[in-house]
């Protein structure tokens, strides 16, 4: 029968396919795996033992693991290490990929804490590139995977300035501006603090790269992005209270055009994005998180309505006033710059409308309450109904009479 003979037929031809798919090197057989498996234990043990010998500071155990080839470079990164006060750096490998017959380049997620700082660890796709020679692994290589971060020791000596409630990486930059930054951190946190109730870490980490492009790198994306921007912060919004530390990076061109004003108003506001990220998920929409911020940040800054918002100003004066809440798109960095400014301070006004009418303490449940839902589509309907009593239509039309009210 044709079904018997298929079957009959069918181990060799899968065995053919076996064999061929091997020879072009898109699978191995059965013993290749087992080695796969071997290979990737004795290269995670590799790696732990690297990890482990570089928050020692063991520079004879750190180099033991190095390719002589490749040591210079690595010892450069290690020395560069010697100024961030680290808590904790391992690597686990989620894949490892043969490039030759005594080669292969490792894919794992770097994991980094600092002390005192860090709840939890920043972590980071890599890949590491090691050779086997004489029945032993030796790293030939470690760079950022596609699309990923590079890492600020990366970049050049690394200088650390400890603030009482902060602390400040930068490269390229004198000590003095990196004091100024740590003491806008400092002051901060505990007006952050006053406005947030919830609980986070109450300190805050800042990186200060050399370059708009090194700000870029950090980020794994092109500098061009952030030019006008003075800082940005990473952080994951699925992480919750598990998530990885947040950093905030700031853009040194642009954070150094700014006065005092300023620059305090950017690390106020950067630093609810690290007090509020537990609560802030993809269930948030821009036009909230951007504005509890820099509402967190103007809270007790004196400004009016007329001096944070003169670019929502102009449009309501010129007669265009806006006819709904700033939506996502808005917020493009790369968009048009009055477009991305009347967004920021449109939400700022809707969430100070909150404040303003239903009380503070709402306005963070109304965050939480946000970032609670499972996702976007009804979030800010239903924590409208469930918290300030409201539907989206009153909200809007509210918020549009607020407008006109503050800037008209």
């Amino acid at each position: 029968m044709a079904g018997q003979g298929y079957g009959a037929r069918r181990p060799a031809v899968f065995c053919l396919l076996v064999l061929l798919l091997a020879l072009t090197g898109l699978v191995g057989c059965a013993e290749d795996g087992t080695a796969a498996r071997t290979a990737s234990r004795e290269i995670q043990a590799l790696l732990d033992e690297h990890a482990g010998a570089l928050l020692a500071r063991d520079e004879p155990g750190y180099r033991a693991a190095l390719d002589p080839a490749y040591a210079p470079t690595a010892l450069t990164v290690y020395r560069r290490l010697a100024a961030v006060p680290l808590d904790g750096w391992s690597y686990e490998i989620t894949g490892v990929d043969r490039t030759g017959p005594d080669r292969v380049a490792v894919r794992a997620e770097l994991g980094h804490r600092l002390k005192g700082q860090d709840r939890r660890p920043v972590t980071s796709a890599r890949v590491l590139d090691l050779t086997e020679r004489g029945g032993r692994w030796y790293l030939t290589g470690e760079r950022p995977a596609e699309g990923a971060p590079r890492q600020l020791w990366e970049q050049g000596d690394v200088t650390a300035v400890h603030g009482a409630r902060s602390l400040v990486l930068g490269t390229g930059r004198d000590r003095a501006r990196l004091r100024e930054i740590a003491a806008a951190a400092d002051r901060a946190v505990p007006a952050v603090d006053g406005a947030w109730p919830e609980d986070w870490a109450r300190r805050v980490v800042v990186l200060v790269p050399g370059s708009l492009d090194a700000m870029g790198e950090l980020l794994g994306e092109p500098g061009d992005s952030y030019r006008g921007i003075a800082a940005v912060t990473t952080g994951e919004t699925r992480g919750g209270p598990d998530g990885p530390a947040d950093r905030v990076i700031v853009n040194p061109d642009a954070y150094g055009v700014l006065g005092d004003f300023g620059r305090q108003l950017v690390l106020t506001h950067e630093t609810a994005h690290v007090a509020t990220r537990a609560h802030t998920t993809p269930s948030t929409p821009v036009w909230l998180s951007e504005g509890f911020a820099d509402w967190v940040a103007y809270r007790d800054a004196g400004r009016t309505p007329a001096e944070a918002a003169p670019e929502l100003r102009r449009a309501v004066r010129g007669g265009e006033p806006p006819v709904r809440l700033p939506e996502d798109a808005d917020f493009s960095f790369g968009g048009d710059a009055g477009t991305l400014a009347r967004a920021y301070e449109g939400g700022w006004l809707a969430c100070e409308l909150v404040a303003e009418r239903w009380g503070e303490e709402e306005l963070t449940a109304f965050y939480r309450a946000v970032g609670a839902h499972p996702g976007r589509e009804g979030a800010v309907e239903k924590a409208l109904h469930d918290v300030l009593d409201t539907t989206p239509e009153e909200f809007t039309g509210a918020w549009r009479a607020y407008v006109a009210e503050k800037l008209g």
